[in-house]
């Protein structure tokens, strides 16, 4: 007999490729924190023997857009994601990030840095320490890291509201090559912020020479997802292309009332670059963003819900609306004085959204904020309700590419190569759920609910969640950039 650390029987293997599964379950066998077996596996014994009763087992969920730099360090814990399944994280998105960042020391996080974190949370001056921290706290999930370009801008300017200078693009391409020599993945950008609005596009070209050589990849959230959508990813392709890099739009959208039902035009543009060169996005399943409270995108079609406010904390969860009836105020002049905030914006169509979630191209990312007090429920539900909502209620697609979506499309994206599919010799990061009855249940008047149908998920071949709650066993760690060609 062979001995091994973990056998799961009776599972019917997804196995995160996108193939259909066997109609027949199989066994796994899992030791060393790797997948050692798959099969009939009659000789295989151990002493954690987990019966799958025909429930379904697919490699972790890889959330591809977080916002968990600094969370992972000071709540390593990661319940909202490890409770759905959710085995390896991707921070330092939206041109934001946890290292390397130098803040003075009286001064308070950039918008929109500050999502990440009060100016204590920003430990890290180089990468190096970053990885250290990660390594150190932990965590219940993996943890893959981008360098920010906002944060990048803020190491080396003294305001943001200007193009970078040729002395200053040079000491961010010094830190970004830091970045990508202790395992970075790549370059991130968030342009439609206040904060890196102003940088052209030449200033983001000159930044990513580094990218290329070293296999690393480059992520936007673009200057626009409302009427110059298309504009925006004309500029993210000609950064991919002049750069010789792959592209990942996040969140790609089509906000703003306005802006309905140009789904079919963005996955067009979106098509006819992949003809061309290297080009993914990633999409979160809900008909609302959020973020911190623009003025920009105040519009009193939309319903805006108010997360937090630093000058008036006792507003948060009413609406913006109802806000400015009880001030007497323009929704727009109520937004001014409740900032800084947070809010969430329902400025999605459903249909498009639909569209998007449902192309080949499109991987799953939560975008979930898990330092606001009345989460987007995003940040608890993502996986779940791709699952459950959109492939087994509406039919979206078929569970195993549900599946493929949030496993080996991610994986082969960013270059996780031993992650992200049921394969010997690959990590054990596995999640075991009932198809039939996984959902999410967090919404957005209670937010923080863990998801209903997961039965277990292992992180490098540790049981970390089970029935319903954590084990309190934690196998993540930070998992470096692999090349991409």
């Amino acid at each position: 007999m062979e001995n091994c650390d973990t056998l799961i029987r009776n599972a019917l293997v997804l196995d995160g490729s996108g193939a259909e599964p066997a109609s027949a379950t199989s066994d796994v066998a899992i030791d060393g924190g790797r997948i050692r077996a798959i099969g009939k596996l009659s000789n295989y014994n151990s002493r954690n023997v987990v019966d799958a009763q025909g429930m379904a087992l697919c490699p972790g969920f890889i959330d591809v857009h977080t916002h968990d730099d600094t969370n992972v360090v000071r709540t390593p814990e990661m319940l909202p994601k490890l409770s759905q399944g959710v085995t390896t994280v991707i921070v330092g998105n939206c041109g934001i990030c946890a290292a390397p960042v130098r803040l003075d020391v009286k001064s308070t996080p950039p918008d929109p840095m500050n999502l990440l974190g009060v100016n204590e949370d920003f430990h890290y001056p180089n990468f190096a320490s970053y990885v250290d921290a990660v390594n150190a706290a932990r965590p219940a999930v993996n943890v893959a890291a981008l360098a920010g370009h906002t944060s990048l801008r803020n190491n080396h300017m003294d305001r943001l509201d200007r193009t970078a200078t040729a002395a200053e693009i040079r000491g961010m391409q010094i830190d970004l090559q830091d970045a990508l020599d202790h395992g970075a993945l790549g370059l991130s950008t968030g342009l439609a912020y206040l904060n890196a609005i102003s940088a052209t596009t030449e200033e983001v070209i000159a930044l990513a020479e580094p990218l290329a050589a070293a296999g690393a990849i480059y992520t936007t959230h673009m200057r626009s997802e409302t009427e110059t959508v298309l504009q925006a990813m004309d500029e993210a392709f000609r950064i991919g292309k002049e750069s010789k890099v792959p592209v990942v739009i996040s969140h790609l959208k089509c906000a703003g009332v306005d802006n309905w039902g140009r789904s079919g035009e963005v996955l067009q543009a979106l098509e006819s670059a992949r003809s061309k060169q290297s080009v993914g996005c990633d999409c979160y399943p809900y008909a609302a963003g959020s973020s911190t409270l623009d003025l920009r995108q105040v519009d009193e079609r939309v319903k805006i819900t108010i997360t937090w406010s630093e000058p008036h904390p006792e507003v948060g969860g009413k609406t913006l609306a109802e806000i400015a009836e009880l001030w007497g105020k323009t929704q727009k002049d109520t937004a001014r004085e409740l900032q800084p905030a947070g809010a969430i914006y329902h400025s999605i169509s459903e249909e498009d959204m639909r569209r998007i979630l449902q192309h080949p191209a499109t991987m799953i990312g939560s975008d979930g904020l898990p330092n606001d007090p009345m989460p987007h429920p995003r940040l608890w539900g993502t996986f779940p309700r791709v699952l459950g909502r959109y492939s087994r209620e509406h039919g979206l697609f078929p569970m195993h590419v549900a599946v493929h979506k949030m496993t080996g499309l991610p994986a082969s994206r960013f270059g996780l190569a031993d992650r992200g599919l049921i394969r010997e010799g690959n990590r054990a990061d596995l999640v075991l759920f009932n198809p039939q009855s996984v959902r999410d249940v967090a919404t957005f008047e209670n937010p923080k609910q863990p998801a209903a149908g997961i039965a277990a998920v292992w992180v490098n071949g540790v049981l970390s969640y089970k029935d319903g709650a954590a084990t309190g066993e934690r196998g993540g760690c930070f998992v470096a950039r692999q090349s991409i060609h």
